[in-house]
């Protein structure tokens, strides 16, 4: 016998010594592969992948205790945590001029966050608590291979397009540089220098807090951030279905089924970050397969953005055109917008959420006294709601719409875990319900006043919908998820309606199991978020044929990532768990559908990015050669101001419409320029009469040959510097007044090849 287990440990520590060995050659095989593609840039990449993993294992601590019921423990979590608490207070910091935003304040931040982590380490290992994953290392390895590899991916992608041009690459673009200039937040707005910027500008905090942190430039970061949000939309999803499915198949995972967890996880983290929608199928397959049958000639040219620009533009409508993007579109075309970058910590939330509710379940206080002060203390002290409250704060100011979005979210999952805890008691569902809503918007409204009291709204109202869109491009882009949610729903409620005796909604929710609830929460309100746009829409500036293109973008954004993780839980727990046949078929379609869009990223990456496969062509992921390459007339004169120009200084430079090469200076510097974009600035300060008066005072200083004029409007406007190149040129011609601009002060700078100049100003130091 002894000989026996001597044996059978002998080959159980050969075939672990076996695992490590494969699993230490597919290390190496990722490091060595990542400075084979990403050649110089690699420093940066390993930078930003270090730093994550140093800040989500010092959280640990923390992480560890909310997510105690995970078996990772909240490990890919923990990196989303610290980043969001050590920048978000670094901001308030700021915010409140109480410190400056430099590298040494983001490091001394990030150093008290660590030593307060490490103080509650060793609090807990005194109550023999511990925080790590121990005896899963196995998953946090394959976690940390999907985060390094997704990652990987898409910044070798970016790397062959990296150019801040195009769309609003310059906004986000600038916003950056600005705020890598500035000292204070929010930061002078780098088109409006009157003024400080007045925008959700925390998706590019974020960027640039990483940026100083890492002490890293811009011109790589730009692009480096949203590959990096892009890896966190892939395992972060990975991490929570998977845990979902292992926690409604406890006790059966044996033989193959153990694989279903990982399955869909890997299904979630696809089809949020990288599949398309129902549009890629009908248009790119089915139809040009139809007109082929037909004797036609096959249309097979599909163009990506058509996915999200289909209601209002296919058939077209002047008077209803939409916008309905998703997280791959985003992380293809390369903007790097506040709903972007908040997909890091929207994912987080949610995560956060299905903690919260795995907790609560946990807990039965049908007979709890409510007139308690333990109670209530304990209540209002909850780290998820406290924390979940400072989200929804933060999402103020990343991204409003997500603030909306997931404070009903949010109430779902308290309703729903109070209605289970409390017994069926109804007063007290409601009156506990009730409490925790309002303190969750009290402390979403207290940790962001630094933000609302110096923001003006951008919206006039709500309006109900003048126009709606067609049912079959409504089935076309949702029919998918939305026939999974539908089987999901009444699979459940006929299972659940045989197994309970007294059909009241508490026997049900209490017979449900916490994955299902939760997926039945995130399904139902991603339906809702696609139902209200038919409904009623946020009135901007965009009223007149545009009017529900906002509202539509960012609530079926949101709807999309809480259907993907619907379909990565909802599928295989029909598929695998389900006895009822028909429910199995059903999922079955779906997820072969589903496959299907994840074709859509094979089809953007070659239209946008070209030939990956030829690592020769990889240009590297400096988001400033666009310089050279759409303006090489002024190309070296504004590299001379990023090179020599320190601080915010205004430098005048002729302003322009929206998505153009206008105002090239002040995006490729974060310098600001007294007037930009006109939409843009007609947007955000909601006063297109302003915009245009500075436009016309602007044009006033390139052309006016009346020199007392020229120069009032210069020292009203604290002008600086004065570029005079290819877009002044153009805007003003023969009546540009180059000889009194140059009386004016000192050429600084000038390219004698193309004839673009800067001027100093006299009387500025």
């Amino acid at each position: 016998m002894m000989e026996a287990e001597i044996t059978n440990a002998t080959k159980k520590g050969k075939t672990v010594g076996k695992k490590r060995i494969l699993q230490l050659l597919l290390a190496i095989a990722l490091i060595g592969g990542s400075a084979y593609l990403l050649k110089g840039d690699v420093w940066t990449f390993w930078t930003w992948w270090l730093l994550a993993g140093v800040l989500g294992l010092c959280a640990m601590p923390l992480t560890g205790r909310l997510f105690q019921g995970f078996a990772d423990k909240g490990w890919i979590f923990s990196k989303a945590l610290a980043i969001a608490v050590t920048g978000f207070f670094t901001w308030f910091l700021v915010s409140i001029k109480l410190a400056a935003f430099t590298t040494l304040t983001c490091v001394a931040v990030v150093l008290i966050f660590v030593v307060c982590c490490i103080l509650l380490f060793l609090h807990q290992s005194r109550q023999g608590i511990w925080c790590m994953p121990e005896g899963h290392g196995d998953l946090v390895f394959w976690e940390e291979v999907i985060f390094f590899a997704v990652f990987l991916m898409w910044t070798y992608f970016a790397g062959f397009h990296p150019q801040a041009y195009g769309t609003e690459k310059f906004m986000d673009y600038g916003f950056m540089e600005a705020m890598m200039r500035s000292t204070t937040l929010p930061a002078t707005d780098l088109w409006y220098s009157q003024g400080k910027i007045n925008y959700y500008y925390g998706g590019q905090y974020f960027a640039v807090f990483l940026t100083k942190l890492s002490v890293t430039k811009v011109a790589k970061t730009y692009n480096l951030m949203r590959t990096f949000v892009a890896a966190f939309a892939f395992a972060i999803p990975f991490s929570l279905v998977y845990q979902m499915v292992r926690d409604r198949m406890d006790g059966q995972l044996t033989g193959k089924k153990r694989c279903v967890p990982p399955m869909a996880g890997l299904t979630a983290g696809i089809s949020l970050s990288l599949a398309g929608n129902g549009h890629y199928i009908v248009y790119r397959w089915v139809l040009p397969w139809i007109q082929k049958l037909q004797g036609g000639e096959s249309d097979s040219g599909y163009w990506f953005p058509d996915a999200t620009r289909y209601i209002g533009y296919n058939p077209y409508r002047e008077e209803d055109r939409t916008i309905h993007e998703f997280p791959s579109y985003s992380f293809v075309l390369g903007d790097l917008h506040a709903h972007v970058v908040n997909i890091l910590f929207v994912l987080l939330l949610i995560g956060i959420l299905y903690a919260w509710m795995k907790k609560m379940k946990s807990q039965r206080l049908d007979q709890v006294d409510l007139r308690t002060f333990t109670f209530w203390k304990r209540e209002m002290l909850s780290p998820y709601l406290l924390l979940a409250g400072l989200l929804l704060g933060m999402y103020q100011w990343t991204n409003f719409w997500d603030f909306v979005i997931y404070f009903v979210v949010t109430g779902g999952v308290m309703l729903f875990g109070n209605i289970v805890r409390l017994g069926g008691k109804t007063w007290k569902i409601l009156a506990v319900t009730i409490v925790q809503a309002l303190e969750l918007l009290a402390v979403s409204y207290l940790v962001i006043i630094p933000f609302t009291i110096q923001f003006d709204s951008m919206v006039d109202g709500v309006g109900i919908a003048k126009y709606h869109s067609y049912f079959y491009q409504l089935l076309v882009l949702w029919g998918i998820p939305v026939l999974l949610v539908l089987v999901f729903v009444i699979s459940l409620l006929r299972e659940k309606l045989k197994q309970v005796e007294h059909k009241s909604l508490y026997s049900l929710m209490a017979a449900t199991d916490v994955p299902d609830l939760f997926a039945l929460i995130t399904g139902l309100c991603a339906i809702g978020l696609i139902l209200i746009p038919e409904l009623v829409y946020v009135r901007d500036i965009y009223e007149n044929g545009n009017a529900r293109a906002n509202t539509m973008f960012k609530l079926t954004y949101q709807a999309y990532i809480l259907f993907a993780l619907t379909m990565g839980y909802g599928i295989y727990r029909l598929l695998i768990v389900t006895r009822n046949k028909l429910s199995k078929v059903l999922a079955g379609i779906v997820l072969f559908f589903l496959v299907w869009t994840f074709g859509y990223l094979g089809n953007s990456v070659k239209a946008w990015f070209g030939d990956v496969w030829k690592v020769s062509d990889y240009q590297g992921l400096d988001a400033t050669t666009f310089l050279e390459q759409q303006v090489p007339e002024d190309a070296a004169a504004i590299r001379w101001l990023r090179a020599n120009i320190t601080g915010s200084p205004v430098v005048l430079e002729a302003p322009g419409d929206s998505y153009t090469k206008y105002e090239r200076v002040s995006a490729a510097t974060g310098l600001p320029t007294v007037i930009g974009w006109r939409v843009h600035e007609w947007l955000w300060r909601s006063n297109v009469a302003d915009v245009d008066f500075k436009a016309e005072d602007v044009r006033r200083i390139y052309t006016s040959t009346d020199e007392d004029q020229v120069k009032r409007l210069l020292t009203n406007y604290d002008v600086s510097y004065i570029f005079v190149g290819s877009t002044e040129r153009e805007k003003y011609g023969d009546s540009l007044n180059e000889s009194l601009l140059q009386s004016l002060g000192t050429v600084v700078f000038q390219d004698e090849t193309y004839d673009t100049y800067i001027i100093k100003v006299d009387g500025v130091n």
